[in-house]
């Protein structure tokens, strides 16, 4: 059948949910496995999360806002340093990252990855053990490298041989010895967005242990007295639910590992396998737990460590998403609501809110799927199949595909989509010149901005004309 030259969102006519969404009993009930553990409604129906309800969120600071349940985050956190004992847990910081996240995770005793030297700026600011960091990034500039050394961040993940050429230089410089591991693509594909999937060959992250680019890099690091060699370093894609991805991937690493030391003479003492690991944001997703996670990646790894009679490295995990995706959501005020007539006698109810695609970007760019609920009252209404969509020029605005709220939303209503924590506030954009929305977070029924609201005056600060 033909594609319908609008993208397949126009090919959907008729008023259908997709074949995993059914309807509620009752649509003013939470699905628990969406929210945070400090979500829940109230006896008037209204969402309150770490004891805040929300109406009152949106009353001292506005909408749309992202609620953050700094308990929910912490609690994940330990959940990942308890169940992977005797590994280096680094938490993603490209999912979300401020200064009090930061402080957060290291007062749960879990190390920060960066990706940038913005990111290391704000770890830095908080006043993160630079030890404790590890700085990724497929094109890390001289001045980024430059100033990791300076820090004396942990670890850097080199990328490319140009890279290698440049952290020799800033080293001999400095008189330092820089500590890397090398970004390796183990040619697995990932069962995932293809825009999210980063260990295949053809991408741009990392050496090719296939085509043997892995291996000249960990010599030539090896060979170098300015560099380091702590390990390999393998990722491979994000929100992934299948542990078969982690097992292949593990066993293609672990081989390169025991031909360096075969060949090379060298053991090297760590191994990160990334993170990526999937959470639930619809009712479709089942994702593992920490617990069984660390379980099925250590049996591996001890596994094929046996097999190559090579000893067990430190290993390493990069959880992000698993950790501040379901702690967080975003709370919208319903604009207008349309009753859209579409083909063959069908209709589509469209709810536009306050926000959009300038706070989260996901479901625009990798065809994200996304739940919400009613958040300011209970309704006795008919649940209704909607679509609830930004305000922002463009038809793929949307914040949710496909969801049942009440037949009777209504503009002033407070709409509130789960799972918002990771990739929606770093993403964010100023898309028609929309002010970015606020990280409030919320804990034993007091709030704290720790992100502020965007301002019209922000936006102009930046506009160097704006003053002529």
């Amino acid at each position: 059948m033909r594609a319908h030259e609008a993208g397949a969102l126009h090919a959907d006519i008729g008023h259908r949910a997709p074949p995993w969404l059914r309807a509620p009993r009752d649509p003013n009930e939470l699905v628990p496995s969406l929210w945070s553990m400090n979500a829940k409604k109230d006896a008037e129906g209204a969402l309150v999360v770490g004891g805040v309800d929300v109406r009152d969120l949106v009353a001292e600071h506005g909408s749309p806002a992202y609620v953050l349940d700094e308990d929910d985050f912490r609690a994940r956190a330990r959940a990942f340093k308890h169940a992977f004992k005797d590994v280096d847990v680094y938490y993603a910081g490209k999912a979300f990252l401020c200064t009090t996240v930061v402080r957060w995770v290291m007062e749960e005793g879990l190390n920060l990855d960066i990706c940038s030297g913005g990111e290391l700026a704000v770890a830095l600011r908080a006043g993160a053990d630079p030890k404790r960091l590890g700085f990724h990034g497929n094109n890390k500039s001289e001045s980024e490298l430059a100033r990791a050394l300076d820090a004396g961040v942990g670890r850097i993940v080199v990328d490319s041989q140009y890279e290698i050429t440049r952290l020799i230089e800033l080293a001999r410089e400095r008189g330092v010895v820089a500590p890397v591991m090398v970004r390796v693509t183990a040619g697995v594909e990932a069962h995932t967005h293809a825009y999210i999937a980063t260990a295949h060959e053809d991408q741009k992250f990392g050496f090719s242990i296939t085509s043997g680019a892995a291996f000249e890099a960990v010599a030539r690091i090896n060979e170098a007295p300015e560099l380091e060699l702590l390990g390999l370093h393998s990722h491979i894609g994000s929100q992934i639910f299948d542990s078969s991805g982690f097992e292949v991937a593990a066993k293609r690493v672990i081989a390169l590992h025991a031909r360096v030391s075969e060949e090379i003479g060298v053991d090297m003492p760590e191994l990160d396998l990334g993170g990526g690991f999937g959470i639930a944001y619809t009712t479709q997703d089942d994702p593992s737990d920490p617990a069984q996670l660390a379980t099925e990646m250590g049996k591996i790894v001890e596994h094929e460590c046996h097999e190559h009679d090579v000893p067990v490295p430190r290993v390493s995990v990069e959880p992000g998403r698993a950790i501040v995706g379901p702690a967080m959501c975003t709370v919208y005020s319903v604009g207008t609501v349309k009753e859209v007539e579409l083909d063959a006698g069908a209709a589509r109810t469209y709810v536009s809110v306050d926000g959009g695609m300038s706070d989260n970007i996901r479901a625009a760019l990798y065809d994200a799927d996304y739940s919400c609920t009613l958040a300011n009252r209970y309704s006795d209404a008919e649940p209704t199949l909607a679509r609830v969509v930004g305000k922002h020029c463009e038809a793929g605005d949307i914040v949710v595909k496909d969801e049942f709220l009440p037949a009777d939303v209504r503009p002033g209503d407070l709409v509130a989509v789960p799972g918002t924590g990771a990739y929606c506030r770093s993403m964010a954009s100023n898309y028609n010149h929309v002010p970015r929305p606020p990280v409030i977070a919320v804990k034993d029924g007091r709030t704290r901005v720790v992100v502020r609201r965007e301002t019209e005056d922000d936006l102009l600060l930046l506009d160097m004309g704006a003053a002529e």
